[in-house]
């Protein structure tokens, strides 16, 4: 392979909450002596990213004045080649682009446009806690449209749930996670179709997150929300970024794609009412070098390493963990885990689960934040190898006692 997905990096003192960060906050607990730390809740990667981004940054940081700057023309150029090439946006303006902090602060920026604090707005569950905590902390009542698993164990929407609950509520406003988090499901055309025409019937701004849209994993292929139909084009603000792709996250910086100009229109003049939702010079460059044909060739080199982690996630859990759930993702690199049944066979707490789990090392998130009532959400983006001993604790130390 032409990058590296094999290395174990040490991310220790580098200002990773992934490994500092235990004990903190609603973290996992750090391991008891004698084992390592395998970090697998908070959504990042535990990659080095693609070259070219530190190149970028490097080159721009050799000049020694970082003073104010405006975002280059080879900034929303290389936007427009990211989306044209990945995901066959062919006539994306770059007056339809806008720099965001990040996407919470755009949802938020949108929701807070076209809602007021006190309003009802639509989100699916499982809910990504993000949403849960920025639409709150504003002041908004979130309805829960429950997504439902098939007889294949494929998560669906539930359009009449949707519609009825948008009505119901006065709902018009609804977040839409393209693909979604934490369940994985890389939403098809027709199925977008089918929830935008839920939305157009209800009058319903949609805010699309579609941040892992980069993250597709064994052949699927990622819907642009915002290209199903002209409709959809207009009443949506997606949002997307970088910082999920290449590990960016602390280095801060998203953007909007807003094709309608009244819509563009208020989501900017809200985002700049903080006075803060500025471009770091930094992130700007980084996302030119992670936009390039080698941050391209990186991403389909990930996809495989992914696919390959998920697919055997699964089948270990299918083979070792009877009573233990779980719905292989077609996007992300998330693993969202029922344990009822297998908690409710051996009268075992999740509490007591993922405390089994994190004293030997085994970092993996409270899935009840995300609405689920008995689940975890584990991170897959570590080599194989580790992804291997992780499940080799949780096989010896917690399911299989």
């Amino acid at each position: 392979m032409l990058y590296d997905f094999t290395s174990v990096i040490d991310r220790h003192g580098k200002d990773a909450i992934a490994v500092d960060g235990l004990g903190e906050g609603f973290a996992p607990t750090p391991p008891k002596n004698g084992f390592d730390v395998i970090p697998m809740w908070v959504a990042d990667m535990n990659f080095p990213t693609v070259p070219t981004i530190t190149e970028s940054i490097i080159e721009r940081a050799k000049h020694p004045a970082f003073g104010y700057f405006d975002p280059t023309e080879d900034y929303f150029n290389s936007i427009i080649r990211w989306q044209r090439d990945r995901n066959a946006v062919l006539d994306l303006p770059s007056d339809a682009i806008g720099y965001e902090n990040g996407v919470l602060g755009g949802v938020i920026a949108t929701l807070t446009a076209f809602a007021a604090p006190g309003d009802s707005v639509l989100v699916h569950s499982p809910t990504y806690i993000g949403f849960t905590m920025s639409i709150e902390n504003n002041g908004y009542h979130i309805v829960h449209s429950p997504l439902i698993k098939d007889a294949q164990g494929i998560w669906r929407m539930d359009y009449e749930d949707m519609d009825r609950k948008l009505k119901d509520n006065n709902i018009h406003v609804a977040v839409f996670c393209n693909p979604h988090n934490p369940c994985g499901r890389v939403w098809d055309a027709a199925e977008i179709e089918q929830a935008m025409e839920v939305y157009r019937a209800n009058d319903c701004i949609v805010i699309s997150d579609e941040i892992w849209s980069d993250i597709i994993l064994n052949g699927h292929q990622h819907t642009p929300t915002q290209s199903v139909s002209e409709d959809a084009r207009q009443r949506t603000a997606a949002f997307y970024a970088p910082t999920k792709t290449f590990n960016l996250a602390g280095l801060v910086g998203s953007y909007h794609i807003i094709y309608n100009k009244y819509l563009r229109d208020r989501v900017e003049a809200k985002a700049s009412k903080s006075h803060y939702n500025e471009m770091n010079v930094l992130s700007m460059h980084a996302l030119i070098g992670a936009y390039k044909p080698e941050g391209a060739a990186w991403v389909d080199q990930l996809r495989q390493v992914l696919s390959e982690n998920i697919s055997y996630a699964c089948n270990y859990i299918s083979q070792h963990f009877d009573g233990v759930e779980v719905s292989q993702p077609e996007g992300t690199y998330m693993l969202f885990v029922d344990c009822s049944t297998w908690c409710q066979e051996h009268q075992v707490s999740l509490d007591e689960l993922e405390h089994r789990l994190w004293d030997v090392g085994v970092a993996v998130q409270d899935g009840r934040m995300f609405k689920a009532p008995c689940a975890i959400r584990m991170n897959l983006a570590l080599p194989l190898s580790r992804v291997k001993e992780a499940f080799d604790r949780m096989d010896k130390y917690a399911f299989n006692l």
